[in-house]
């Protein structure tokens, strides 16, 4: 028998991991840090449940942070085997992981200096050290690749159309010419996406792990291009600044592309659009080394010679000097910075100079989850704690929902509805309890299947 243990993304969008032993081939999927409300976060500093030291691999599903940020503390702990995802994810890794010990690293000497840690010295949860270690053990994959380990079981990787590089992951065993299949979906995509390919439909799943981050909701019918166009027009009519928190990886590169095929079609005029954040201009330095990988449209227009990342007036800000000399622009202008949630990172220095003014806009393209800033700002709280002082909310505050890279509930249903057959069972993960719950009830309404939301740290048998 085979067995499989939840360590995360239960209850919660994030720290998703996923123990699982397939014939005694003991792997973790994911590999995630704990984001949002701080009973959540505290769980990165606890030892993790089973020895890392037994633990033969990693499967990465993507590079996003609550799927791979764990990685270094998880080699700290004592992993020492493989880490396996796509080419793609792994070059993102070595970006986002990096500058997530540089942020665990300047946290401490910050707490330190400022005296915020209740600890005679506040530490790091991982240094870039433990980072390069993590990063020495990637052993990448190609899509499709057959992937053995050992005796009947093979893993491919299948293109879940979320970022560049998301995967599924198809875990297959044979016996005696019978297969089963344990697939999980990580996070996946939506149809008609921007860059992205659609996810690969599945088949002959006996057990399905899926997200459920939109279980309880359904997306806006608006043109996101269009909503990004009319926010984009009325920020430029109010005269103020127009600021976007944004995740580096897959909604930056989005939004790049979304802006300059406005100003071609002569939907909104040229601005100043600042990148400011190092890990944004890396990634996307990563998604052109890979425009292979993207969606049709996105290599076409690239064979036509279009820079599909670069509206006519876009500046990389890289450097802390030119972060800082973009508060001189009190107007018409577009900043895009990093982290999508407010919870660290330059964007929080631009909140603190754009919320007071309500001639500025804060535009949130992404999902927010329980306990961050940006959660906060969308529940209209009248100022938020930033760096230890309270920030008024002064500025116009708008939200686009069609840029998430999560299906909702109709898309999620549409993609099962794609199975050839049940699973034996369905796991729902990764997203608030309201949300995954009502997920299960739909799933179990609609198809009569056999569906379980696991509560953190529980285990199910598993005939594989």
């Amino acid at each position: 028998m085979s067995k499989i243990t939840f360590l995360g993304a239960t209850g919660t969008v994030t720290g998703s991991r996923f123990l699982l032993d397939v014939q005694g081939n003991t792997m973790l999927i994911d590999c995630g840090l704990f984001q949002g409300l701080k009973e959540n976060r505290l769980k990165n500093w606890e030892p993790f449940p089973f020895p890392p030291q037994d633990i033969e691999r990693v499967f990465l599903t993507h590079a996003h942070i609550d799927h791979s940020g764990y990685l270094p503390r998880f080699c700290k702990e004592g992993f020492s085997g493989t880490v396996h995802c796509t080419y793609a994810t792994r070059d993102l890794c070595e970006i986002l992981l990096r500058d997530s010990a540089h942020l665990h690293e300047e946290d401490a000497r910050w707490a330190n200096k400022k005296g915020f840690s209740k600890h005679e010295e506040a530490l790091p949860l991982y240094t870039l050290a433990d980072a390069e270690q993590a990063l020495s053990l990637f052993s990448p994959l190609y899509y499709g690749e057959h992937y053995n380990l050992g005796g009947n079981i093979r893993v491919k990787l299948k293109d879940a159309g979320h970022i560049l590089g998301s995967s599924f992951i198809d875990i297959k065993t044979a016996d005696d010419g019978k297969s089963k299949k344990i697939f999980f979906c990580g996070d996946f995509g939506r149809p008609d996406r921007p860059l992205m390919s659609d996810p690969v439909q599945a088949f002959n799943v006996d057990y399905l792990v899926m997200e459920s981050t939109y279980g309880n909701r359904l997306h806006e019918n608006v043109s996101a291009s269009g909503e990004l166009a009319r926010v984009v027009n009325e920020s430029v009519k109010r005269g103020g600044v127009l600021l976007i928190p944004s995740f580096s990886v897959g909604r930056a590169q989005a939004l790049l592309y979304m802006l300059r095929e406005l100003e071609e079609q002569g939907e909104i005029r040229s601005l100043p659009i600042y990148l400011d954040s190092p890990m944004s201009i890396e990634a996307t330095g990563v998604f052109e080394k890979h425009i292979s990988e993207l969606d049709l449209t996105s290599r076409v227009q690239t064979i036509k010679g279009k820079r599909i990342f670069h509206p006519k007036q876009l500046e990389y800000c890289k450097t802390v000097s030119e972060s800082k000399a973009i508060n001189e622009r009190k107007s018409r202008a577009v900043i895009i910075s990093a982290s999508g949630m407010v919870t660290g990172g330059r964007i929080l220095h631009h909140m603190i100079h754009r919320l007071p003014n309500p001639e500025d806009t804060i535009l949130f393209i992404g999902y927010q989850a329980e306990g961050t800033r940006g959660r906060s700002v969308l529940e209209g709280e009248k100022s938020v704690k930033i760096h230890g002082q309270y920030v008024a909310v002064n500025a116009k505050i708008e939200n686009i929902s069609g840029f998430s890279g999560h299906p909702d509930s109709n898309e999620m249903l549409a993609w099962l509805m794609g199975f050839n057959r049940p699973p034996k069972r369905t796991f729902i993960v990764h997203g608030e309890p309201e949300s995954s719950s009502a997920l299960a009830d739909r799933i179990r309404q609609k198809f009569k299947w056999d569906v379980v939301v696991p509560e953190y740290g529980q285990s199910f048998e598993l005939d594989l």
